[in-house]
Order: structure tokens, then C-alpha cells, then sequence
């Protein structure tokens, strides 16, 4: 038989929940006598939907600089510190350890999203290039024929 909550009851594991600090959701939903996975329902309707221009961005997405302050601020962190940083950016530690030895190996070189828009930039150019050239063969072509018309002309008076 499913055991009812009161909204009381509802609102106050919300409010813990949120508030954990290094504690996990598993270990609060274990310290109230609750499911996991009901806390966590609880949890997602009492949230508003985000807008989309407030949605964390992927770790891929993010900038040198943000990565490099989340290498600082996670430097002395370990084991459940560390996950409970991680759990607030929005990402994993794999994901620190890669930064990481990106940072180390990074000898000056362009990073990949540097090189993709270098990329488009030369392509941009490259068309741009072959756009003037082709306009100014057609210029050449037209003073070319004006001239030989202009001889024509001249010929025949």
C-alpha cells in the first residue's frame, strides 16, 4: 500500500534536500525513510522549468577560462567534496582529470575550437578570393571586347 506524505512533510525534505551540502539525495532520502526516486520526483515538480538560456552548458562547451576556474576552485577537493562540486557545475570528474591534462599538454597550440573557426574564416576567404577573381576576369573580358569594338568601329569609318 503506498504511504501518503503531507505537503508539510513534502516541503521540508524539499527544503533539506536542496540544502545538502556534501550529503547525498541517496543518503537524505535514506535518512528520512523515503524512496530515492520519490524524493527526486518530488524534487523535479517543485522546480520550475528552466528557460533555455539558464540550461548549464555541456562540458564540452565551456570556455578555457571557466575550466581553468573550475580546476582552481576543485584543486584541494577529494571524494565527496569533490563529487558535491561537481554535482553543482554540472559536471563529472573525468571531466576535471581531462581539463586537466589538457592544460598540461597544451604547448601553445590552438585549441580544437580555435582551429574549426580558423577554418571557417579560411574558407570564408577562399570563397570571397575566388568571387573577386572571377569578377575581375569578367572586367577584363568586357574592356577587352570594348576595345576590339572601339577597332571595329574605327575600321570601318
Amino acid at each position: 500500500m503506498a504511504i501518503r506524505y503531507n505537503q508539510e512533510f513534502k516541503d521540508q525534505a524539499i527544503e533539506k534536500t536542496l540544502q545538502h551540502g556534501d550529503k547525498t539525495i541517496q543518503y537524505i532520502a535514506d535518512e528520512l525513510n523515503i524512496n530515492l526516486f520519490t524524493l527526486k520526483e518530488w524534487l523535479r515538480k517543485s522546480q520550475p522549468a528552466m528557460p533555455p538560456s539558464s540550461i548549464p552548458q555541456r562540458p564540452g562547451d565551456w570556455t578555457p577560462k571557466q575550466r581553468l576556474e573550475a580546476l582552481m576552485q576543485s584543486a584541494g577537493l577529494e571524494g565527496e567534496h569533490l563529487n558535491a562540486f561537481c554535482r553543482e557545475q554540472g559536471i563529472f570528474p573525468h571531466h576535471l582529470d581531462a581539463w586537466k591534462q589538457a592544460f598540461i599538454n597544451s604547448n601553445s597550440s590552438p585549441s580544437p575550437t580555435t582551429d574549426k573557426s580558423l577554418r571557417i574564416e579560411l574558407n570564408q576567404v577562399k570563397k570571397e578570393l575566388n568571387r573577386k577573381e572571377k569578377a575581375l576576369a569578367e572586367a577584363a573580358a568586357l574592356l577587352v571586347l570594348q576595345k576590339k569594338c572601339q577597332a571595329f568601329w574605327e575600321e570601318k569609318e
